[in-house]
């Protein structure tokens, strides 16, 4: 019996030898949220250049990604280095026709607008990025509608973000057309929420396009049509801060959260740009996942790296809350690394550890303010807790041996029925 007491009470000190370390740092989410995110994102960059999207296992540039990067890196203030290297490629001839088409017969509205805003962030010059007049091409494809349309033989893929970023573009650039603001203001839903695709019954409201129209219409002084859309994003937004988005894409996530969040802070609507701030951050990789930490998950299923670039550059936007009206390149040149604290192990040779089964879980959504830790994804799907070292202080070390000598006296005197 005195074996079986003395067994358990050994049990009893590795449990909060294992609590403890549980305590460390590597559990820690990262102190600046944004500039880590981004840190993560620019090591992503192929050649610290650009982003790239794999289809069937082949890896395509993607200039819509980079150009989100850019502003990202722009909203935390880090990597201006990436991201003048970034603009640079997405500045070159070749770049620009597969992305802008060639300006007659092909010719994109969203793609000349999402350019232009990343010309004038990054102090460049819309009419002239890469030998291209953006906001002559831009003004081009607006139709007597006011609305701004692809020229293109593949069809007419314009919807709501393009015609909020068209707004928001020219009205950095001096004033949007009026026709233009008219058209979004008339493309609004019943309920106040704007709709991706335009002129469709019934109008659908897309907290992703809600989110553009919004800030489009703040900057155009659309004051009271920018508080409907605000209020509908407040209205459909989720118990823990998350908002979901349409179509293939009905969970919460961050791309939409994002979205929201940077246009319920440009709008004022502080408690709720802080609960959508306090989504994102749960979705953030933490620091028990070193190679990733930083980066945003798309939704609480758990990091994966087919989403996670998208979903991390309207992260970080979402969580700065800096509007694309007001946003600029400024801050450090570098690409920070992760700033998660660093833990050593300390071993004693008057200590035997028994192995602790490892423990797994399904990776969850947390509605704290703080993301949990990422752990690093098993084969099977679920996620493996990091095992970290455990390295008390004097007094932690000494209230451990004074718990486990309690613990051991306790059991000693308890009645042998106790044991049955």
């Amino acid at each position: 019996m005195l074996n079986r007491k003395i067994a358990t009470s050994t049990a009893a000190v590795a449990l909060l030898l294992t609590w403890s370390a549980g305590l460390t740092p590597a559990h820690a989410a990262p102190s600046s949220p944004a500039p880590t995110a981004a840190g993560w994102l620019a090591r992503q960059l192929v050649d610290g250049e650009r982003l790239e999207t794999v289809v069937d296992q082949v890896p395509y540039p993607d200039q819509g990604a980079t150009a989100d990067a850019v502003l990202a890196f722009a909203a935390a203030g880090v990597a201006q280095d990436n991201a003048t290297k970034a603009t640079d490629w997405l500045a070159r001839p070749q770049t620009l026709a597969a992305y802008l088409g060639d300006g007659t017969t092909e010719s994109y509205a969203g793609a000349h607008a999402k350019l232009a805003l990343v010309a004038q962030v990054q102090g460049r010059d819309p009419r002239s990025f890469g030998g291209v007049d953006l906001i002559s091409r831009l003004t081009a494809l607006q139709a007597p509608s006011g609305r701004f349309s692809d020229k293109s033989a593949y069809g007419d893929y314009s919807n709501g973000i393009t015609q909020s970023l068209a707004v928001i573009a020219l009205e950095r650039h001096g004033t949007a057309p009026e026709a233009a603001v008219d058209y979004l203001v008339d493309a609004a839903c019943q309920d106040g929420g704007f709709p991706l695709y335009l002129e469709q019954t019934p109008c659908a409201s897309d907290a992703d396009t809600t989110g553009y129209a919004a800030q489009a219409l703040l900057a155009s002084g659309r004051q009271a049509e920018a508080a409907r859309a605000l209020e509908w994003l407040e209205g459909v937004q989720g118990p823990g801060g998350g908002f979901r988005g349409s179509g293939p894409t009905p969970q919460e996530n961050a791309n939409s959260t994002g979205l929201a969040a940077q246009a319920l802070r440009v709008g004022g609507r502080t408690a709720a740009a802080d609960k959508a701030v306090a989504f994102l951050k749960s979705l953030q990789v933490g620091c028990g996942d070193a190679a990733r930490a930083g980066a945003i998950a798309y939704d609480a299923t758990g990091f994966d790296q087919g989403n996670a670039t998208r979903a991390t550059t309207q992260g970080i936007t979402g969580i700065v809350g800096v509007g694309l009206l007001e946003l600029s390149a400024h801050g450090e040149a570098t690409a920070p690394a992760s700033d998660c604290p660093i833990t050593t192990t300390t071993t004693t040779t008057t200590t035997t550890t028994t192995a602790v089964p490892a423990t797994t879980t399904t990776a969850g959504t947390s509605t704290s303010s703080e993301p949990a830790a990422a752990a690093p994804v098993t084969s099977n799907g679920t996620r493996q807790l990091a095992r970290t070292g455990f390295e008390p202080g004097p007094a932690l070390a000494l209230g451990v041996l004074l718990i486990a000598t309690g613990v051991l006296a306790l059991l000693l005197a308890r009645p042998r029925r106790a044991e049955r």
